[in-house]
């Protein structure tokens, strides 16, 4: 009952770990390029864990790591180049698998593969991951005349990997911009963005730029939503720009422009004490009359998306299944939650109306 980490002393992978270990959910495997790193966090959580070299370019050496595992959770990236390297590897080992990342094109890669008795989860992390999950335990009553508004953001540092993978996470298979969920399909142009606007929880002076992930679409279609409004929140202009930028001027590689999308945030994090926030809320359509609220923060969302892969690790080795899941369609939403309200990283806010209590 072995859960392999490949990533697993990277910023999101040694929060997984030191979740699972301090659980002592199961045996533990550290992988990643660095020996000593992985060795590093190995002696930190004990006797549990032990630490393994491991190549992504070589598929011996990545075959070797995930042999007799019952789990692979997969924290390397980035992940969009990654994309089912590791996947694959999970699924000739015989291994339940799980990414911490993942969206459409990771989705419809394995789902294009011979049937499994073998599970695989992606998207198991913040966004995608808790952005759809959060909005879910707010569900309740009649669902076509339910409005979901969802802002993401704040001022949090960007790793090299994750900057690459937000730089690919462009096109259709990741979102649209300026739209709205109506009427059951995507609506776009029917959002614009709120420049210099003050929010509840996030602050004065921020700006709110609409755009509908595929994963929040997801969710309206599926469970019939009357209508949706997603929001990514920035503290300054910095980052939207470097994004419009490196789209514009590197359209075949954006990743370049990832050292100065890191700088960006460092820089907005020279102004600002680091904090990233997830805010849903449910409205009733006829009257906007708030019904419920999820409010979720944390200091560090690689910490977070740590929390959530080592959450579905566990569901994997407990509760096993087949198939390929986004991880919303895995986790109960409620469960998530609570394990989050109970989290010291998180800090959470809950309200319902008794009209309809949630």
């Amino acid at each position: 009952m072995t859960i392999a980490i490949l990533g697993g002393y990277g910023a999101v992978g040694a929060a997984a770990a030191r979740r699972l270990a301090a659980r002592a959910a199961s045996p533990l495997r550290i992988g990643g390029r660095s020996l000593r790193s992985a060795t590093a966090l190995r002696e930190e959580l004990g006797d549990g864990a032990t630490a393994h070299a491991v190549d992504l370019s070589d598929s011996n050496s990545l075959a070797a790591f995930c042999a007799g595992s019952t789990v692979v959770l997969n924290c390397a990236g980035p992940s969009y180049r990654v994309l089912d390297t590791v996947a694959l590897a999970a699924r000739e080992a015989g291994a339940h698998y799980v990414d911490v990342a993942g969206d459409l094109p990771l989705l419809r890669r394995l789902r294009a593969l011979p049937p499994s008795d073998r599970l695989a989860v992606v998207s198991a992390g913040v966004m995608p991951g808790l952005t759809a999950i959060l909005p879910l335990t707010l569900l309740g009553g009649d669902p076509t005349t339910t409005r979901i508004d969802l802002h993401v953001g704040g001022p949090v540092r960007i790793t090299p990997a994750s900057a690459q993978d937000i730089l690919l996470a462009t096109g259709p298979d990741f979102g649209t911009p300026s739209a709205t969920w109506r009427d059951g399909r995507v609506a776009p142009g029917t959002a614009t963005a709120r420049w210099h606007t003050t929010l509840p929880h996030f602050g004065p002076d921020v700006h709110a730029l609409p755009y509908l992930t595929t994963e929040t679409a997801d969710i309206a279609h599926h469970h019939d939503l009357g209508e949706v409004r997603q929001y990514s929140v920035y503290v300054s202009e910095r980052i939207p720009t470097t994004l419009a930028t490196a789209w514009a001027d590197s359209p075949d590689d954006p990743t370049s422009w990832a050292g100065e999308l890191a700088a960006a945030a460092t820089a907005d994090l020279a102004e600002h004490r680091p904090s990233y926030t997830i805010l849903a809320e449910r409205r009733d359509i006829p009257s906007g009359r708030l019904v419920g609220r999820r409010l979720l923060q944390a200091d560090d969302p690689y910490r977070l998306s740590g929390l959530v892969a080592a959450l579905t690790a566990e569901a994997a080795l407990v509760h096993g299944g087949s198939g390929t899941w986004p991880a919303w369609r895995f986790l109960d939403a409620h469960e998530t939650w609570s394990a989050l309200t109970s989290d010291p990283q998180c800090r959470t806010e809950v309200r319902a109306t008794s009209a309809a209590p949630l």
